[in-house]
């Protein structure tokens, strides 16, 4: 007689939606965090354009992290509706994605503790994706829906 085993994982099986909304709302408050430690530091988070300075806000930490992971995770759950493998591919494409876009940020006009800061908000988002892609993952493979 055999027995089926299962590794146990720390990854919990998710929701479509926490899928989405719980990666989405970590990421913000890991970004919001940074970013009061960063203030506390002394970062000033200034960007100069044409001669005009400009401060990033808390609020811009939350539109910037928000949106791309929103739009990004929810993409990859719809289409996980048709192609399951679509997570795994998702999972990679965002990561680097995070840290492609760090280009963005060294290429602005950031001091380097600003720069510095803003890199590691953009190195919070893959924990994020793959916890939450993962989580979804595990879910469908419970249903007997997972590739």
């Amino acid at each position: 007689m055999t027995t089926a085993s299962t590794t146990p994982s720390r990854i919990p099986a998710l929701s479509r939606p926490v899928a989405v909304l719980g990666p989405t709302i970590a990421a913000v408050v890991a970004n919001l965090i940074i970013w009061g430690i960063a203030k506390a530091a002394g970062v000033n988070f200034e960007i100069t354009d044409n001669g005009k300075v400009d401060a990033v806000p808390p609020g811009g930490i939350v539109f910037i992290t928000a949106v791309p992971m929103l739009v990004g995770l929810t993409a990859a759950v719809l289409l996980a509706y048709r192609w399951p493998g679509i997570l795994r591919v998702a999972e990679i494409v965002g990561s680097v994605l995070a840290v492609l876009t760090i280009g963005l940020t060294i290429a602005a006009d950031f001091d380097v503790s600003s720069t510095i800061a803003l890199a590691l908000m953009h190195l919070t988002l893959i924990p994020a994706i793959v916890i939450g892609l993962e989580g979804l993952r595990r879910k469908l493979a419970e249903e007997g829906r997972a590739a």
